[in-house]
């Protein structure tokens, strides 16, 4: 149950207290996690928060993810006054702060079977992409006890617009959404495959068709490496499964960009744009990597620009979906080249990006419980986006040796000292041991911060990052350089 009292917001899990607006800066938030019971009487004072002229059904929700995108997702839903208990499996020692952890994977299906049984969740949001692939929405919805559940991610076959990129590539054409030509091989017709290649313009992009962690993508520079590659992949196995078909695609030369969307089936809504950082070094250089950085608004996505996105490859894609027959309530990730002004899909994510997601909720003003509920309810069409007009930069904090071999385990020192009026740190990869916040993973940690510009967010960023510090810790200086 949520109540109000005085000017805090309680639930049983958590109390939230919000600055008087006109002494912070829109969209501004303070949490603090307290308990209830240490409030003499404090229960006699509450009562139920209403809206509008009716009480809204509070949810019991669970989010499935660990890294910084389910970190962003957590701080969003805990502000909602709809949200009466959320817990996160495995999350990470940021979400701790949003809700209850629990100590299971996200492809640990019986567990998050009972975990939706035992704590009488209401709606489950799935954060990564593998357990969608694997079906976890079908597994959840077919579960008897859990026929009211609500599962914001699709079905196993929907996913499929990221699970293969062979499928997804076929489901463009089909629906006729611009994007690169392409053929696909296996090791059935792998002569043919060669034989493409040595006579294939350059740069040659080779990819696995399945999930391969964000590397099974190649750009090769000339036909021997392109061959080479394709024999890695297919004779040497060289991603396991994912590369036991690989599609071969047109290099496309422009900027690249994501959209967003969240589809109940039938209506979508278009969450607010960005552009994220792959290289490891400044200047775009280097390996690539999750994502360093990201910015939102992109500054050359104009209105004309976002029209044609959405006519050429959000209405098609949603359209297509429900053509097909394929389930779909979830969000939608549209990896962009715009070339000439013209807009052509490169991928689709079956979830929201990370980091991406680190500056497109913070600029989210809706309450995003509802609006995922909504999703669920196929009532998109009675919602309109707002959206915060500032601009939003994160910049990331790596291990060192990132994103090749690193050490876990180190504590970090700082994040104390970050500045809540202008940025929000969100955790990656982290833990809690004994006591402390230690690293647990490639890409630790990020500050997203807002700004009149991308140069302004950007600075605030770098400044806050100098705050914190572990052994071993990298960031780029550079995010959003090309608009500074």
């Amino acid at each position: 149950m949520v109540y109000s009292y005085n000017h805090f917001k309680f639930s049983n899990q958590s109390c939230c207290k919000y600055r008087d607006s006109k002494y912070r800066k829109p969209a501004i938030r303070q949490f603090f996690i307290v308990s209830l019971m240490d409030v003499p009487d404090i229960r006699k004072s509450l009562i139920p928060i209403t809206i509008g002229t009716t009480t809204k059904p509070i949810m019991r929700i669970l989010l499935l993810g660990s890294g910084g995108r389910e970190h962003a997702l957590a701080w969003k839903i805990s502000q909602s006054p709809l949200c009466d208990a959320l817990f996160i499996a495995p999350g990470n020692a940021g979400t701790a702060t949003c809700g209850t952890n629990l100590n299971f994977g996200v492809t640990d299906f019986n567990a998050i079977k009972q975990c939706c049984i035992n704590e009488k969740i209401d709606l489950v949001i799935v954060g990564p992409e593998e357990p969608l692939v694997k079906g976890v929405t079908d597994i959840l919805i077919s579960t008897p006890g859990l026929k009211k559940l609500d599962v914001i991610g699709p079905g196993k076959r929907g996913a499929q617009l990221e699970g293969s990129k062979a499928f997804a590539k076929a489901f463009m054409v089909r629906h006729n959404i611009p994007t690169s030509s392409y053929k696909e091989f296996t090791l059935e017709n792998y002569q043919q495959g060669v034989k493409y290649l040595q006579e294939h313009q350059l740069p040659i992009v080779l990819k696995a068709d399945g999930l391969a962690a964000g590397k099974g993508v190649v750009i090769c520079e000339n036909h021997i490496e392109a061959i080479a590659e394709y024999e890695l992949m297919l004779q040497r196995a060289k991603f396991g499964e994912a590369g036991k078909k690989v599609v071969v695609e047109q290099f496309l030369s422009g900027i690249e960009m994501s959209v967003f969307a969240l589809t109940d089936g039938k209506n979508y809504v278009i969450l607010p744009e960005a552009k994220d950082y792959k290289r490891v070094g400044e200047g775009d250089k280097g390996l690539n990597t999750g994502g360093m950085g990201a910015i939102s608004p992109v500054p050359f996505a104009d209105a004309a620009l976002m029209k044609k996105i959405e006519d050429k490859v959000i209405r098609p894609t949603v359209n297509g979906l429900q053509k097909e027959g394929l389930e779909y309530r979830g969000f939608i990730f549209f990896g962009l080249m715009i070339a000439n002004g013209e807009p052509y899909m490169i991928e689709y994510n079956c979830r929201m990006g990370d980091p991406e997601t680190e500056v497109v909720i913070p600029r989210l003003k809706n309450d995003l419980v509802e609006l995922l509920k909504a999703a669920a309810g196929q009532q998109l069409d009675t919602v309109k986006i707002e959206t915060d007009p500032r601009t939003a930069c994160t910049v990331v904090a790596v291990s060192g040796g990132y994103p090749g071999e690193y050490v876990k385990g180190y504590e970090i020192e700082g994040m104390e000292s970050i500045n809540p009026d202008d940025s929000i740190l969100f955790h990656m990869g982290t833990t809690i041991k004994e006591g402390k916040v230690v690293t647990n993973g490639g890409r630790v940690l990020c500050i997203t911060s807002f700004g009149r510009s991308v140069y302004d967010a950007a600075e605030i960023s770098r400044e806050e990052m100098a705050k914190i510090s572990f052994d071993g810790m990298e960031f780029r200086s550079d995010i959003g350089y090309e608009f500074q």
